[in-house]
């Protein structure tokens, strides 16, 4: 694809060198079985824009097969403050276009676009990996439903989540409704998105949007110990459990035992081959 392709496709470049990702404002690293992703955009609160999207999709393209978790976080004040605020307006963001030149596409195009963007959230939940968001600040938006991809989310008291596009006349679609609901109700998720409102800390903690509320200064060192938490179990294990609580709610309870069986037979016979 060649740049001028990218540009008209809303940035959907192939570039997730570490230069190209200073570029765009993310940093990606990889310590043994750790990945970090920073939204490294603290200047505009780590706004997102098609890039970000993009980037985070070759992100978890090209994820070392010894990753085994990837914490996602943010630098200075805020996790993410939503997306970039240009991409309102006609000139858009610079080599990326707006959202009303995106929407000057066919309808397949278009949803192709919306798809691309998803992805960079996807892949969050991969059963082999564990995703754990440190969440601090705003988390607005599309940083919310950045948060939501994620399995677990350690948070610090200054959180502020906020699910702004209705307000904005949008949706959320970046993949947030079905955790959103998963996580907290039917109810309580129309209360939140309807009304655009912030959720606090205590709020978060008390509806199950938090596994842990520490303070600020706390909150590197509490994503390294749940990490630790994590890393100590059996691999195979570990991603043979989650694919069976992902699929837990969508099976009967005589589907999931046949299907923890299956589970259970491959993990002895890899044991005791």
């Amino acid at each position: 694809m060649t740049e001028a392709e990218a540009q008209q496709r809303g940035g959907y470049a192939e570039d997730v060198s570490a230069e190209r990702l200073a570029e765009i404002g993310l940093r990606f690293e990889v310590d043994g079985e750790i990945a970090t992703i920073t939204l490294d955009r603290p200047d505009r609160r780590n706004a997102q824009t098609f890039a970000t999207w993009s980037a985070l999709a070759r992100i978890g393209e090209s994820l070392p097969e010894q990753v085994r978790v990837v914490v996602v976080k943010g630098e200075g004040p805020s996790f993410s403050a939503g997306i970039d605020l240009r991409m309102f307006t006609p000139e858009g963001v610079p080599g990326q276009g707006s959202f009303s030149s995106a929407v000057n596409v066919g309808d397949a195009e278009f949803e192709q676009r919306i798809r691309q963007a998803q992805a960079g959230f996807l892949w969050l939940r991969r059963p082999e990996i564990v995703s754990v968001a440190a969440v601090h600040g705003h988390a607005i938006g599309a940083g919310f439903q950045l948060a939501l991809a994620c399995d677990l989310r350690i948070v610090a008291d200054d959180v502020a989540f906020c699910m702004k596009e209705p307000a904005l006349g949008l949706v959320p679609d970046l993949t947030g409704t079905k955790p959103l609901v998963e996580l907290v109700g039917l109810a309580k998720a129309i209360d939140i998105c309807l009304t655009a409102r912030t959720v606090h800390a205590d709020e978060a903690m008390r509806i199950g949007l938090a596994e842990k509320v520490v303070a600020g200064g706390d909150l590197a060192q509490a994503v390294r110990d749940k990490v630790a938490e994590l890393l100590s179990t059996n691999r195979d294990a570990a991603a043979a459990t989650k694919r069976l609580l992902q699929g837990a709610r969508s099976r009967t309870l005589e589907e999931q035992s046949v299907a923890e069986g299956l589970e259970q037979a491959a993990r002895l016979k890899a044991l005791f081959p």
